[in-house]
């Protein structure tokens, strides 16, 4: 590992920093968690932590020591001064006289002693860094100190690694105690650069910040270095069997991971993959004892949060033979919730009962010759995952390859896992009602698909914008939110249909929403049209919709866990105006088609409803033709805009919300919902 230290780099942000009016040894202690934060072989998602000793005024003018300690669940990569509180020194230190403190307690005297009363709350670790003597102070989750520690013989090895540059703590939960044990060990070993923290991670220290960088960059280097030396050779065993494609396993993977909501008859608890493969990962499978090592736990406490203590193992999905491999995904699963409400009530009994369970589902999946999904309740949250699922491989597998990996005990790991100053990093607030849920939208480059995009995002889904026209959706999909995906889909083109929805799945894992929205508008008296416009708009504005459908239903029913189908019919299903019969005519037939839909899948628990809408200003209704028909009619654009009985303009987003309310009516099915401000002709009853 190299310093990425640039001294350049550092006095630019230290001039910087002086015109805000912000200290120089602050500055840097920014600068080196950034550059921390930025290597995932150092700490990952609001892992580690950093530190600085320093001074600065109380609310009552007079000038204290403080410890500036990173904000518990603060992105080291992206830190600002306002990621490090303040917190006064004295009274922390004075804690050390306590044999222990409960965990309410300490929070209450760190917030009571920060200089900001508004500063979020300190790192966990917080009093390591405060009993400890030094100025500045880093702690990572370093992958190469992990091999090297979790070990059964880990302190043998660090003292072969570190001689006496690092001192060694055995495994204490993270705290006060950690605290405690920790400046004993360093006054009793005098270390040098810093202390190994058993099962956990490295702390290094020093009177600069570069220097308690570049000693974590040379002790991790020295890690390295020494798996480098002792690795054992591996045998890597070949698969013969032909594996199937991630877009095919995914939902199938998905449907075995949720649960269906105990309380809202229709409802399920999804979860959204993110998918990783790489020679590292698929090596992991064939090198090791997977049985053993896949249950031997977390690298680190740290993950425990993220990704449980144990990933769910499938076997190999071979091709041609994916019902097996369904049947055995849900056999897995189950079996790993039963595991985890075991785990539970054996140590929720231990610590006295009242923890509340979570929810037991895995949030890593490895499947042996493909690769392996992260799970969480967002893309976000499945790549956190999937991204320390790698990091896990890379610790065991080197682990694995020096001795035998060890981690601490499943009654540390449930300590940690229900900790409750380790689980407010993740926050806590009302889940969206879409949360968990795969929406894919065709036609979003246009205004009513992009206003349904962003309803849908807003509300909790994960979102992909399918458009023939690529670069437009991938705009869009910029203003909708980062986990959402683009797709070139000409849904006149069965292949480009099976590709869009293959990627859909690839990504996310699966979908349970489709908006049918793409479609055009061809005129024409009806007797004096030419064939090969009425079969343009049929295939537009009819077989697209059965391609979306299709494809949409095959993953919903690999999944099964039912899903929503939702088409764009527009008005001219039911109320044709003159002239309009190649446009018409297939919306009509679109409105059989989503009934069949209803009536044919509504026992697979998927739903298929319709929105009826009128004068949307979209590629459909252009501000040409608005002016023209206005013009033909006698009328303003506004008037002729608003030409219905409530007297109203309708918008793509009153559109996107009627989408949006049927996704949610779980039990509703075969509906037509008309948006148009009032229009009886245009009425379904």
């Amino acid at each position: 590992m190299k310093s990425r230290w640039v001294e350049a780099d550092a006095e630019k942000l230290v001039a910087h920093g002086a015109k805000a009016g912000v200290d120089r040894h602050l500055v840097l202690r920014i600068y080196t968690t950034r550059l921390l934060g930025s290597d995932c072989k150092l700490v990952l998602h609001g892992g580690g932590n950093t530190s600085l000793k320093t001074r600065a005024r109380d609310v009552f003018g007079a000038e204290v020591e403080v410890l500036r300690v990173k904000a518990s669940g603060a992105d080291m990569a992206a830190i600002e001064a306002s990621g490090l509180p303040a917190v006064q020194l004295l009274p922390l230190r004075r804690l050390r006289t306590l044999q222990a403190i409960a965990d309410e307690d300490l929070v209450a005297i760190e917030r009571a002693n920060l200089i900001d009363p508004a500063a979020p709350n300190p790192s966990v670790e917080i009093m390591l860094h405060a009993f400890l003597p030094h100025k500045f102070i880093d702690h990572t989750h370093a992958t190469a100190v992990l091999s090297v520690i979790d070990q059964p013989d880990g302190e043998e090895k660090c003292a072969e690694v570190f001689g006496g540059q690092l001192g060694f703590v055995p495994y204490l939960m993270p705290g006060f105690g950690l605290a405690k044990t920790a400046i004993e060990v360093f006054e009793r070993a005098k270390p040098s650069d810093g202390l190994i923290l058993g099962k956990h991670g490295i702390v290094t220290f020093g009177e600069s910040a570069r220097e308690a960088y570049e000693r974590m960059i040379e002790m991790v280097s020295l890690a390295e270095a020494f798996i480098d030396r002792d690795r054992k050779s591996i045998v890597f065993a070949k698969l013969e069997r032909e594996i199937a494609p991630a877009a095919a396993v995914a939902p199938i993977v998905r449907g075995a991971c949720s649960q269906k909501d105990e309380k809202i008859d229709g409802a399920w608890r999804r979860l959204v993959l993110d998918f990783r493969s790489s020679k590292a990962v698929l090596d992991f499978f064939s090198a090791n004892d997977l049985v053993r090592v896949s249950q031997a736990g977390v690298a680190t406490p740290d993950h425990a949060i993220r990704t449980k203590n144990w990933p769910l193992v499938l076997p190999h999905p071979e091709a041609g033979k994916l019902d097996d491999f369904a049947r055995a995904a849900q056999e897995a699963a189950a079996t790993f919730v039963a595991h985890y409400r075991s785990y539970f009530e054996r140590h929720n009994k231990r610590v006295g009962g009242g923890k509340q369970e979570l929810d037991p589902l895995p949030r890593v999946v490895l499947v042996p010759g493909l690769g392996l999904f992260g799970l969480g309740r967002s893309k976000k949250d499945a790549g956190i995952a999937a991204d320390i699922a790698e990091e896990w491989i890379a610790v065991v597998s080197d682990a694995e390859r020096i001795g035998r990996f060890q981690a601490i005990t499943e009654a540390e790991m449930f300590d940690c896992e229900y900790w409750p100053l380790e689980r407010a990093k993740l926050g806590t607030r009302k889940e969206p009602p879409l949360v968990g849920q795969i929406a894919a939208i065709t036609g979003a480059a246009g205004a009513i698909g992009a206003a349904t995009a962003k309803a849908f995002a807003a509300a909790g889904a994960d979102v992909a914008l399918l458009d023939v026209n690529l670069a437009a959706a991938g705009e869009q999909a910029k203003t909708v939110g980062t986990s959402a995906l683009a797709v070139e889909c000409d849904v006149t083109d069965a292949a480009s249909v099976g590709a869009a929805f293959d990627q859909v799945a690839a990504n996310f894992g699966g979908v349970d929403i489709v908006v049918s929205n793409a479609g055009a508008a061809w005129q024409g008296r009806i007797g004096d049209v030419d064939e090969d416009v009425l079969r343009q708009s049929f295939e537009l504005n009819f077989y697209g919709h059965q391609r979306v459908a299709q494809a949409a239903v095959k993953i919903m029913l690999a999944q099964g866990t039912g899903g929503c189908l939702l088409f764009n019919v527009s008005k001219q299903a039911v109320n044709p105006g003159p002239n309009f019969g190649p446009y018409g005519i297939p919306k009509a037939a679109l409105l059989a088609l989503m009934r069949q839909y209803a009536l044919d899948y509504g026992a697979d628990g998927i739903r298929a409803n319709a929105v009826n809408a009128d004068r949307i200003r979209s590629g459909l209704l252009t501000e040409e033709m608005i002016a023209s028909r206005a013009k033909a009619r006698g009328l303003s654009e506004k008037d002729y805009m608003s030409g219905n009985l409530l007297g109203r303009e309708v918008t793509a987003d009153d559109v996107a919300q009627a989408f949006l309310n049927q996704a949610l009516a779980l039990k509703t099915t075969a509906d037509v919902t008309t948006v148009d401000g009032g229009n009886i002709a245009a009425a379904m009853r």
